[in-house]
């Protein structure tokens, strides 16, 4: 069959990466896709939230399943405008994807459903969050109510930090209508874990574990990210947090939507901070994180178009997913400047020069330019690796980014560090 693929991130290359193993796939497109997705998809120039043009093309050209990468087209109502017109899709619909376009809608349903997360308020008056903060325990945490790509969470190490924060957000609008409320929130000590399960509207299925690395430097410093760097399986979370997280967070949460007349078919994450073995979750996410979704997916050993029509079809609670033992780490190349200002354009070598029996280069920010691969985004790379245990695959992913070079171009170097200790 033919398959779409919507967006042009390093999760969506994952993506069609997966899908392309599948037995039932004839063809795959892309809208946008990008240069890395150009090699096993046919990019066509369509904006990932442009609704009208994609439904439009999954028609005309007969697509019988369109996967859904970004949250921006899930809060668009992607999803829903293609089942109005008969389609198959991947992806959750305009309502249930308020669980990510919505801080304060998630953290509201948190709280009257009684699942585990961190104190907090909304603000959408700047003096009235000023007078709050002054008298609030730092760090704290502040964060745009909408979506920001990753970047609309502000950790306020004191009140001047915390008065930034909410100038950007509420006055200058750093964030644009994204930034139109925001949630204050107690600071959680801990360690976080990503977890995502498929779900179709009744069962839930977990998918392996990863841990995201957000902030831009070494040593967790600098300002946060989309996202550096990932490994998976994550040694802390244990098949007794497994069982609690889905107990106290993902069941209760899919049952809370339902109450509110919310049916969640597609990917739920759940970014969870973990201490003392009790989860709280962060944040919901309704579609695959990336760049944790390079680690899970490139051990996943299942046919993941078939897993997406269990979902569709609702037969979840009869399908397995099987796992490679090896684990996975995945390291992300950035433009310089990311996550701020930063140049696009540059060309990139060496990626002939890396052996997919050593490592997998997922592309994020590229374009295809007269054959030749060219940076086009913040996030540029995801080279991703396996290995016989957590340092072997981080090794054979830091060696094959070794090959690759373009100007100005940066990473960390201590992805899994966690991990390792």
């Amino acid at each position: 069959m033919k398959v779409l693929v919507v967006g042009s991130g390093g999760r969506e290359h994952a993506l069609a990466y997966k899908l392309a193993q599948s037995h039932k796939v004839s063809k795959i497109y892309a809208a946008p896709g990008n240069g890395g997705i150009a090699s096993i998809a046919e990019c066509v120039a369509i904006s990932a939230t442009d609704v009208e043009a994609i439904c439009n093309f999954v028609v005309e050209n007969d697509i019988a399943f369109t996967v859904v990468g970004p949250e921006a087209p899930l809060a668009a109502g992607l999803v829903d405008a293609l089942q109005e017109r008969g389609r198959a899709a991947f992806g959750v619909t305009k309502d249930a994807a308020q669980l990510e376009s919505s801080k304060g809608f998630a953290k509201n349903l948190m709280k009257k459903y009684s699942i585990p997360t961190a104190a907090y308020e909304i603000f959408d008056d700047y003096a009235a969050a000023r007078a709050y903060v002054e008298n609030q325990k730092f760090p704290l945490v502040v964060k745009a109510d909408g979506l920001a790509a990753g970047k609309g969470v502000i950790i306020a190490e004191n009140l001047a930090d915390a008065e930034a924060a909410l100038k950007d957000i509420l006055l200058d609008n750093a964030f644009g209508s994204a930034g139109s409320s925001v949630v204050i929130e107690e600071f959680l000590n801990g360690e976080e874990v990503s977890v995502l399960a498929l779900c179709d509207g009744e069962f839930i299925l977990p998918l392996e574990p990863s841990q995201d690395h957000k902030r831009a430097l070494d040593g967790d410093k600098g300002l946060n990210t989309g996202g550096m760097g990932a490994y998976s399986p994550v040694p802390i979370y244990t098949p007794e947090l497994a069982e609690k997280t889905v107990k106290l967070v993902l069941e209760p949460t899919i049952a809370a939507l339902k109450s509110e007349g919310i049916i969640y078919k597609g990917i739920i994450y759940a970014g969870l901070m973990v201490e003392n073995g009790e989860p709280k979750v962060l944040e919901f996410n309704c579609r695959f994180g990336d760049p944790e979704t390079e680690a899970v997916l490139y051990r996943m050993e299942s046919d993941l178009l078939e897993a997406f029509e269990a979902v569709y079809t609702g037969s979840l609670a009869h399908y397995e997913l099987k796992w490679s033992d090896e684990p996975a780490v995945c390291v992300v190349v950035a433009s310089g400047g990311y996550p701020e200002a930063y140049e696009k354009g540059k060309e990139i070598s060496g990626l002939d020069n890396v052996n997919e029996n050593e490592a997998v280069v997922f592309h994020a920010g590229t374009k295809l330019i007269d054959g030749k691969i060219f940076t086009d985004g913040g996030r540029v790379l995801t080279v991703t690796a396996k290995g016989k245990d957590i340092a072997a695959a981080r090794d054979k992913a830091y060696a094959a980014i070794e090959k690759i070079s373009f100007d100005k171009a940066f990473f960390r170097h201590d992805i899994a560090h966690r991990a390792l200790k």
